[in-house]
């Protein structure tokens, strides 16, 4: 029991750091070459595919739990420790934030969902 809730504060630790991250590839003084890393860390966390499926047993999440912690390692250490600061500061304001434009962002989601249903149906029976 004590083990996953380790595990549970670590993935909760983790999407925090994303939102630093994202934070600090849009911050203006971070260098080139950490924004490209920062890039595809935040590209491949939050991307639904993976380079192992997860549907793959043990080895589909062995990705997520290795190369997702190292590449946020990777980032926070290519970009300068005071960039990193702020960006935590501003990731915690907008954390409350963060949740409500998720809901948005779902209801858009089923919005466009509603319209490409809709347009589906539209299209088969006029066909």
């Amino acid at each position: 029991m004590r083990f996953l809730t380790l595990l549970k504060s670590k993935a909760k630790q983790l999407k925090s750091e994303i939102l630093v991250l994202y934070l600090v590839l849009k911050h203006p003084k971070t260098p080139w070459y950490a924004k490209i890393v920062v890039a595809v860390v935040v590209g491949y966390a939050l991307s639904p595919i993976d380079l192992i499926p997860d549907f793959i047993p043990v080895l589909g999440y062995l990705d997520d739990l290795i190369l997702i912690p190292l590449g946020i390692f990777l980032a926070l250490k290519l970009v300068p420790q005071s960039i990193v600061l702020e960006c935590r500061a501003k990731a915690s304001e907008l954390h409350i934030k963060f949740k409500k434009i998720l809901m948005s962002g779902l209801v858009i989601v089923g919005i466009w969902i509603l319209l490409a249903a809709i347009a589906i149906f539209w299209l088969l029976r006029r066909f």
